[in-house]
């Protein structure tokens, strides 16, 4: 083997190396980009909750209101009902948000499944489940039927209703 023969052989597995490590770094730099995204996601997501979380806690009459209505929607009048639905609406469009972030590996498993099953508790109200019957503007059709489904699986439990009741009342 002549030394250019050599030289060029050592070229080779250079260029080898070389392009290892660059497809290595590349994996880590998208690996911590799709991290850094889930998080974004997420946050934008518990932005919506939190903003409807603060409203309901700083607003005593609203949050009576709302209790009231998840329960026993036909105890609140037409405005509350109104407020009610949109109140639902914000809740219910940051889990659908959730639900296609985790359907595009957006957030993680283990953030979705949180949340999968707080949209699960929700629909164990009745006046959850009558608002998302009567819900007069669409969610998508592949949210829609996860949720449809929960409430297919989770009956409403009347034990946690009343522990419910019991709880807010007291």
């Amino acid at each position: 083997m002549t030394s250019l023969q050599a030289l060029a052989s050592l070229a080779e597995i250079l260029s080898g190396v070389a392009v290892v490590i660059s497809l290595v770094y590349l994996a880590t730099q998208v690996r911590q980009s799709t991290r850094a995204h889930q998080t974004e996601n997420y946050a934008r997501a518990l932005d919506r909750v939190a903003t409807m979380q603060a409203l309901l806690s700083h607003d005593g009459e609203w949050s009576r209101v709302f209790s009231r209505g998840v329960i026993d929607p036909s105890s609140l009048t037409p405005a509350q009902r109104t407020q009610l639905t949109w109140s639902l609406y914000e809740a219910f469009g940051a889990f659908e948000f959730m639900f296609y972030a985790s359907k595009n590996d957006a957030i993680p498993d283990e953030v979705w499944k949180r949340w999968s099953e707080a949209t699960a508790w929700w629909l164990t109200f009745p006046g959850v489940r009558a608002w998302w019957n009567a819900r007069p503007v669409p969610f998508t059709e592949s949210f829609t039927a996860f949720v449809d489904s929960l409430i297919r699986e989770n009956p409403t439990d009347a034990q946690a209703m009343k522990r419910w009741r019991e709880f807010i009342s007291s």
